[in-house]
């Protein structure tokens, strides 16, 4: 009677969940509901039919109910039966699916961005750990190494892709973010080891898990696997279950006959929404395992690489470290197998090969293409190495670490160069040369910047990880020319094969190599006669990016070379603009009212320069200061008695620094580079060249450049010059002779020099007098500089004529339409009126034409016109 009741219970229970359901269904659920009851009434149909022919006879609806209960609970009782089998599980089994529910929970909230379910399952994980330790003899479970691991690599991603993001994350998730973040670097310290040794060989860690479960699993998993056959390969647990099965529960074989048929699929997958790319990675990892073929290992290599960049797609996001490394193994790897097999060739253009079932066979002394870009995917590891440099922060070992990835890239660019150069012998291949072309740019990018001794061990080291059997034509391994000369041979090569952007970047590289090395006069005559400075405006930004730092840095070189007047002029465009950050690359200048939308904010940010290759913006500004103060102090001294020089500028910005300076009621000690220089400029104008000199070598920033005591050296000479010109400016009136040898004693310099300095100031018409050569004396002509009352005369003069200038425009602007007023007294002129005006247009005295009574005629301005 209990199991009657019961199962009428769960009738009912049953019957009343399907009228639920055929309620939020519809028609679709009422159609399979009828052909479940026409299906459950024939097999009715057919019990009824047994149960007659082994029967008695008796009431048939009796019979029925009676079987009906009767089969009912012997069902029931061998599903109780089974489900005791089958829930019985160990305290050991019963953690470990808590802990794989748990990965789960993380999983589904990982694919969503869910992190403060990240963080309340995290914590869960955390809690459960203890006894997973206890009853693994003190070793953490390989699933909870795995999750903890990837879930370290997400929140790294998560977070820096936050930071450059405009959209924020909603407060629940942005707490859970910062929950984990905190918590989890703090905890893997405990399992560091078991981390590093999972992320070196994901697929071999976890394979002792695969090999240990199916050991000590029961039956009918053995049969499972069995089924599958060798070629499956299966995950521990829930974790690695996928790889065996695919989307319609059918287990997937994974063959070196299926090879080419799954990575069609994959790569007509890419691209499209809601596509795992990880998934889709793991996948290829598999078959890259499983390929027998070098045309197989090429196709999935070539895939794979190029779907780990599609990781990155967007603006914000930044390859992962890990991921790099493992798509620059793999570009190596596929470069090893082309350089083995001359035979087939990776080209862009080429036929696919169509048949998925069978694959190609190979012709001896035939060349076979496979379709791709060897040179793309190089391009791509460079830019992604420099985006992530971009990302992180300089001050850290972190960015230290990451840029020594770039031995490794140089080493594939040159293997790369290789390919390419082999590709051009070729005859079939129509695009031999713009790929060798855009090889030899990128490794001329990585060496223009470092000085001579750096691209010698970066060299060195590369082609010692090269074969010695393979040689470059472009510059070969055995040239033990200066390191100069490499950078020389590459943009020459660039010079005769290629044109446009190309041409003109590797002419800028050129030259900057050129200043780096203080080649001052052979960067100056390269760069005016390339004429780069008259259609740099119609290249992109990055080339005009690389025009920028190249007139800096032939400034720079100028300057060490003690050329302080070619070093201005270089440098005037650049730092006298105030956008130094801006026009190099090394920053983003936000102003307060920027009209700055975020995507061209993004963008800017994008086109900045890793830290490595910046130039130092304080030094740039201390050279451009100096070089300024020596230009500008003479130039402010000779304007004070010629009043033509007066409006002539060099600096507007060094005049605006001086006079906000000398506005100051009280001045400090100098604190920085500018009030060095400021300070320094108001000593030297004062004649005082010993104090301007010690606080010009003061400046620490000295110390950056090469040879610090040289260039300060010079700095003084340069002082002692400027110095005795701006004494001879300002103090020449109150002097009628003046001795050489007063002026070598007051500024330290031998008399000869100051003879030539005498010398070519008058020659130059600076100094109104004559060297005596005999007597050893300056004769200074009077009458020839203004005196003080004369000067301020011309000012005055000056002012009153720009006043007058003024008025005249305020005047026409007010008058427009009535430009005669002034001359109606001029043939028949205005109406006589009262006054004593006779005829019509005559006025007595000249005055026709003022109407009392009129609108505006000029009055004392226009009488002062008039006159």
């Amino acid at each position: 009677m209990p199991n009657f009741f019961r199962s009428n219970s769960e009738d009912s229970d049953e019957t009343s969940s399907e009228e639920e359901e055929e309620l939020s269904s519809g028609e679709e659920s009422e159609v399979e509901q009828d052909k479940s009851e026409d299906s459950s009434e024939e097999e009715s149909d057919e019990d009824e039919d047994e149960d007659e022919s082994g029967s008695s006879s008796s009431d048939e609806e009796a019979q029925g109910v009676n079987r009906f209960l009767r089969k009912d609970v012997e069902d029931e009782s061998s599903s109780s039966d089974e489900e005791k089998v089958t829930v019985v599980k160990s305290a050991k089994d019963k953690r470990f699916d808590e802990l794989e529910g748990i990965v789960r929970l993380i999983e589904n909230a990982e694919k969503i961005g869910d992190w403060a379910v990240i963080s309340t399952e995290y914590d869960k994980l955390n809690r459960q750990l203890p006894a997973l330790l206890k009853q693994n003899d003190g070793k953490a479970p390989k699933l909870y190494v795995k999750t903890v691991a990837d879930l370290e690599v997400l929140m790294q991603e998560t977070h820096d892709n936050q930071k450059n993001s405009s959209t924020k994350m909603k407060a629940p998730n942005l707490k859970g973010l910062n929950a984990v973040r905190q918590k989890i670097r703090k905890v893997n310290k405990e399992h560091q080891s078991d981390i590093d040794a999972y992320r070196e060989d994901k697929e071999g860690f976890m394979t002792e898990e695969v090999e240990e479960k199916v050991a000590s699993g029961p039956k009918k998993s053995k049969g499972v696997k069995g089924a599958l056959s060798d070629n499956v390969d299966l995950d521990a647990g829930d974790e690695g279950g996928w790889e065996g099965v695919g989307r319609d529960g059918r287990p997937m074989k994974y063959t070196a006959e299926s090879i080419l048929k799954h990575l069609r699929s994959i790569v007509e997958s890419r691209g499209r929404k809601n596509t795992d790319k990880l998934e889709q990675i793991r996948v290829m990892e598999r078959l890259l395992d499983v390929a027998v073929s070098d045309y197989q290992k090429l196709r999935v290599l070539h895939s794979l690489v190029s779907t780990r960049f599609d990781l990155t797609a967007g603006t914000g996001n930044v390859m992962s470290q890990e991921q790099w490394k493992l798509a620059d193994q793999e570009f190596k790897t596929l470069l090893d197998i082309l350089q083995a097999n001359p035979s087939m060739i990776v080209v862009e253009g080429a036929e696919e090969w169509g048949d998925d079932e069978k694959q190609p066979q190979i012709e001896p002394g035939k060349i076979f293409q496979i379709p791709g870009s060897i040179v793309s995917l190089v391009e791509r590891l460079d830019d992604e190495l420099t985006r992530s440099l971009q990302h992180i922060d300089p001050h850290t070992a972190e960015y230290i670490d990451r840029l020594g990835d770039e031995g490794a890239l140089y080493t594939n660019i040159i293997r790369a160069l290789l390919y390419a150069e082999r590709l051009k012998t070729i005859p079939q291949v129509t695009t031999g040369q713009e790929g060798v072309n855009r090889v030899v740019m990128r490794r001329l990018e990585h060496l223009y910047f470092k000085p001579s001794q750096v691209v010698s061990i970066l060299e060195e080291n590369s082609w010692k990880s090269i074969d010695s059997g393979h040689d470059s034509k472009v510059t070969p391994r055995d040239d033990k020319s200066d390191d100069g000369e490499l950078v020389k041979t590459l943009c020459n090569y660039l010079f005769q094969n290629s044109d446009g952007i190309i041409r003109a970047r590797s002419m800028l590289c050129q030259i900057y190599f050129l200043a780096l090395h203080d080649m001052y006069y052979r960067a100056r005559d390269m760069m005016l006669m390339s004429h780069l400075q008259e259609t740099v405006g119609s290249f992109d930004v990055a080339t005009q990016i690389l025009f920028n730092r190249t007139l800096v840095q032939v400034g720079l070189c100028a300057f060490r070379g003690g050329l302080v007047y070619e070093a201005q002029n270089s440098l005037q465009e650049i730092c006298g603009s105030g956008r130094q950050k801006e026009l190099l690359a090394q920053g983003v200048q936000m102003t307060r009212y920027s009209q700055v939308s975020p995507e061209q904010e993004r963008l800017e940010r994008q086109r900045q320069l890793p830290f490595h290759m910046h130039i130092n913006l304080e030094l740039l500004e201390c050279v451009y200061l100096t070089c300024s103060m020596l230009l500008e102090i003479p130039l402010l001294a000779q304007s004070g008695s010629s009043p033509d020089i007066r409006k002539r500028i060099i600096s507007k910005t060094f005049r605006r620094m001086l006079e906000y300076h000398e506005r100051q009621i009280f001045t400090g000690p100098p604190e920085n580079t500018r009030d060095h220089v400021m300070q320094a400029s108001k000593a030297l104008a004062a004649g005082e060249w010993r104090k301007a000199a010690d606080f010009i070598s003061a400046i620490k920033i000295w110390d950056l450049m090469k040879e610090p005591e040289k260039i300060k050296t010079m700095l003084e000479a340069q002082i002692q010059e400027e110095g005795l010109r701006t004494y001879l400016f300002t103090y020449a009136p109150f002097y009628d002779t003046l001795a050489l040898s007063t002026l070598a004693d007051m500024f330290s310099l031998p008399e000869r020099k100051v003879a030539a300095v005498v010398s070519r100031m008058i020659s130059h018409e600076e100094l109104a007098a004559a060297l005596d050569q005999v007597g050893q004396v300056i004769v200074f002509r009077k009458g020839v500089e203004l005196s003080r009352l004369q000067s301020l005369a011309l000012t005055l003069s000056d002012k009153a004529s720009g006043l007058i200038e003024s008025n005249e425009r305020t005047l026409e602007q007010r008058t427009q339409g009535t430009a005669g007023a002034f001359e109606r007294d001029r043939g028949q002129g205005g109406r006589g009126g009262r006054g004593g005006q006779r005829g019509r247009g005559g006025g007595r005295g000249g005055q026709g034409g003022i109407r009392r009574g009129g609108g505006f005629v000029g009055g004392a301005l226009g009488n002062a016109i008039k006159t």
